[in-house]
């Protein structure tokens, strides 16, 4: 491509850029996440001063801040939570205050929930409650089904 041309071809994208901003009437334009990706990585590495002196649809700073983001998100991504709400109990944690249920009828769910505390396992009483009615119930039945 000749000077002429490329000199041809930034005339062209400016008066787009004119009339992109007038059709907008003020209003400021969105961009996609491709969009502000690829803004960032081809201005970032210019010179604040030379960034000043472009003419954008954007400011500056916005350019400096997409690229900030750039980087910093897929940190983000690789710390986020894959799965909401509360996170799932380990097995052998079950397994523990099943067998606490199963082996200690007569305790209510606030005590296991102590004594597990005692055995520095964090765990919601919630979760606890929930599986000594589980096993209750189990019981219950089988007690019922061993009746004449």
């Amino acid at each position: 491509m000749t000077d002429h041309e490329k000199d041809a071809e930034i005339l062209a994208l400016r008066h787009q850029r004119g009339l992109l901003q007038r059709q907008l009437d003020g209003k400021r334009p969105r961009f996609h996440a491709a969009d502000r990706a690829f803004l960032a990585a081809l201005l970032t590495p210019l010179p604040r001063a030379a960034l000043g002196q472009l003419q954008l649809l954007v400011s500056p700073d916005t350019v400096l801040r997409w690229h900030r983001n750039l980087l910093k998100h897929p940190h983000a991504r690789a710390s986020a939570d894959r799965h909401p709400g509360r996170p799932r109990t380990h097995a052998s944690i079950r397994r523990l205050v099943l067998r606490l249920v199963t082996e200690n009828l007569a305790w209510g769910h606030r005590r296991i929930h102590g004594e597990l505390a005692l055995l520095s396992i964090r765990i919601e009483l919630g979760l606890v409650a929930m599986q000594a009615r589980q096993e209750a119930t189990q019981f219950t039945r089988a007690w019922i089904s061993m009746a004449p």
